[in-house]
């Protein structure tokens, strides 16, 4: 999912498109063989200890990782990871609207996310009216900067405070100072550009902001790299998001003819699918370190997987190369992708791949170009993953490699996040009982790979893009009508043949172009099916 090929001085990666699903013929990709630096991650201000370099020496509370591995089992000792007591990536900003409150949902929790402009910041309130619990969501800002519900009116300031029963007398008590009049504020910060929220309105929260951080990665504060950014709501769960993401070996298969992937020295099928020589290393409540032939990842539990690796780009020709020289070279590529538990079967991903060459591209070409390459990607394994987890359901998540067989090492990031989740999470996310565990009912194939309200109505890129060719299809149909008309209605002696001809040509031109625009809005922004059979 990732970076469209714009020119040759982007990096190829196992997750970058790079050329149309009919293409068959791969360049040999740059990601193996790398001389890495691996980035300092910190979390409550300071560097964990999980984020050390790979060369360290282990230390007795963390584990060394290698397929073929003991079963992964739920061990639920004395570390318990608390789902609550974690930061939670909610959006990009770039695709919230300072003008409207948007609805999210984050850990089964429903949360509206708005602009407060009396305070100039993103503020995340439980998103239900304490009135008559109508979410907040489907309400307004009003002229004075307050959140304001649609359906009795009543007003909210920042704080969660209630300015307003419009219903409540003048000269009467003053209810719209009562505690149960106030919406609970859930702790939020913006950083790196994301609107984070902490999962717990007790208002001994409110401050855990100075005493606990969202993970920060260097990396997307560094104005020398790009970093456009994507979200998309996924039909399957947060489980099955991240351990697809940590897994290269599906690419050039689910994938195929999307991206480019490296040449083995033998090829065994079609596809090129290769050994690959992965290892996880210091797995603790925090995460874990990955190493792959190719570069380096960190997961960072619960949301965050960093791959990255250091490239070297030939100055004769601008293309990019492997880079098997010490110390690392200055052009550097970055995988970061964000995985938010939504509710059972279902999850939300952010995107961001930022890179220190190039970075013109991005400021030339529109982010839904990028995107339209990226959906396609993610609808290319959609179902896959969607059936998948519903058989895991089956036979329980915590049973995972006991049905699973997964000999090889190129399995080993996924082994990895199994036991992390079966080992600190007991094989489950908790959901504070608001869910019975049961995954949501198959939607037909249709609605399941919708693009328009899993992705365009929440990327304010794609939506301006859909309502503006939208607009061109209408405007070429109009044109195609009047000079049609004009042709009908004019006397045969007024114009001449040539002109007459020539007003027939354009109006059958501007009806095949309306025609072909509305397939391509219907494909790129509301759905695209994908069958691997006559890929």
């Amino acid at each position: 999912m990732d970076v469209l090929k714009a020119s040759p001085t982007i990096v190829h990666s196992p997750y970058i498109p790079t050329t149309t699903r009919n293409k068959t013929q791969f360049a040999k990709p740059i990601f193996h063989n790398l001389n890495l630096q691996l980035p300092c991650y910190t979390r409550n201000g300071s560097k964990s200890r999980l984020f050390t370099t790979l060369s360290s020496s282990p230390i007795s509370t963390t584990e060394s990782i290698e397929p073929p591995m003991p079963e992964v089992e739920a061990e639920v000792g004395k570390e318990r990871f608390d789902w609550y007591s974690q930061w939670y990536p909610v959006m990009p900003v770039c695709d919230l609207d300072k003008r409207v409150p948007h609805g999210k949902k984050v850990l089964g929790l429903d949360l509206v996310v708005w602009w407060d402009k009396n305070e100039n910041e993103w503020k995340v309130f439980d998103d239900t009216c304490p009135h008559r619990l109508a979410p907040l969501s489907e309400g307004r800002i009003d002229q004075w900067g307050r959140l304001q519900c649609v359906y009795h009116g009543w007003c909210f300031g920042g704080n969660g405070d209630c300015k307003i029963i419009p219903q409540a007398p003048v000269d009467g008590p003053p209810v719209h100072t009562f505690k149960k009049a106030c919406v609970a504020v859930y702790p939020s910060v913006v950083q790196h550009d994301i609107v984070w929220v902490w999962p717990n309105a007790d208002p001994q929260y409110k401050d855990i902001i100075t005493k606990k951080k969202p993970p920060y990665i260097p990396v997307l504060d560094d104005p020398s790299f790009s970093k456009l950014m994507g979200n998309r709501d996924i039909p399957y769960g947060y489980e099955v998001l991240v351990e697809n993401l940590m897994d290269p070996a599906h690419v050039p298969y689910a994938h195929y003819g999307l991206m480019r992937t490296r040449t083995p020295t033998v090829k065994v099928d079609r596809e090129g699918g290769r050994p690959l020589d992965m290892k996880v290393k210091k797995l603790d409540i925090n995460g874990f370190l990955g190493k792959q032939d190719w570069g380096s990842s960190n997961f960072i539990a619960p949301c965050i997987f960093h791959a990255f690796a250091d490239v070297k780009v030939d100055q004769e020709n601008g293309s990019a190369t492997s880079s098997e020289i010490a110390p690392p070279p200055n052009r550097r590529l970055s995988l970061i992708f964000m995985c938010v538990p939504v509710s059972p079967g279902n999850s939300r991903l952010i995107w961001t791949f930022p890179r220190n060459f190039g970075v013109w591209i991005d400021k030339i070409v529109p982010r839904w170009i990028f995107h339209i390459g990226q959906n396609l990607i993610l609808d290319s394994d959609l179902y896959l993953l969607h059936v998948e987890e519903r058989k895991i359901m089956e036979i329980g998540a915590t049973n995972w490699q006991k049905a699973c067989f997964v000999p090889t090492k190129s399995d080993a990031l996924v082994v990895g996040f199994r036991r992390w989740f079966n080992k600190y999470a007991g094989g489950e996310i908790d959901w504070k009982g608001k869910y019975s565990g049961a995954l949501p009912p198959s939607p037909p194939r249709e609605q399941l790979m919708d693009r328009y309200w899993s992705h365009v109505v929440n990327c304010k890129s794609c939506n301006t893009a859909q309502k503006g060719l939208k607009a061109l299809e209408v405007i070429l149909q109009i044109m195609s009508v009047v000079l049609i008309g004009i042709v009908a209605v004019t006397k045969q002696n007024m114009i001449s043949v040539v002109v007459k001809t020539t007003m027939v040509s354009m109006a059958i031109v501007c009806f095949a172009a309306s025609k072909w625009l509305a397939h391509f809005i219907y494909k790129n922004f509301h759905y695209h099916d994908y069958n691997h059979a006559f890929v």
